[in-house]
């Protein structure tokens, strides 16, 4: 009996350690805890490519102001990027989006293209932020949590008027 007991314990306590060694293993991308906070940044880039055309959308601080910018990109002889529309925002609108969309979060996101799909987007986004810290992402039709929304957050800054 003493033995079966035993045996018991034993088996406890070495679930025990394995169970608390893997909290300290790093979690893949997407499963670690809520984003870092972005209180600052100085130029994000998003440069988004399919059949059809490239575009890339860049914001920069210039002063107290973010100044948003997106590029239509044309293959003459060379790769040229031509303005397509531009606005100035606060500071503080660019970072509450950068936030609600945990871009800190995608740092190091590597969606590979799914297997069957013939074409399709590719992502690819590079940003400093919080004094130096850099982020890359890229992806092809995989893409991270929250994509969409800062699409489409970058589309409302460059038409909102006034």
């Amino acid at each position: 009996m003493y033995r079966s007991f035993a045996k018991k314990i034993f088996t406890l306590l070495l679930l025990s350690v394995v169970l608390l060694g893997c909290a300290s293993v790093p979690l893949p991308f997407g499963s670690a805890s809520p984003a870092e906070k972005i209180e600052s940044f100085e130029a994000v880039t998003l440069r988004i490519s399919g059949m059809r055309g490239t575009t890339d959308y860049e914001i920069v601080m210039k002063g107290n102001a973010a100044e948003v910018t997106e590029y239509r990109i044309r293959y003459d002889k060379d790769e040229k990027r031509v303005p397509e529309r531009q606005a100035t925002c606060s500071a503080e609108t660019v970072i509450k989006l950068l936030n609600d969309c945990e871009l800190t979060a995608w740092d190091g996101f590597h969606g590979k293209h799914p297997s069957g799909v013939k074409d399709g987007i590719m992502f690819s986004l590079k940003a400093t932020v919080n004094n130096g810290r850099k982020i890359k992402a890229d992806g092809s039709e995989n893409f991270p949590k929250h994509f969409r929304e800062f699409c489409n957050g970058l589309h409302a800054l460059l038409t909102k008027k006034g």
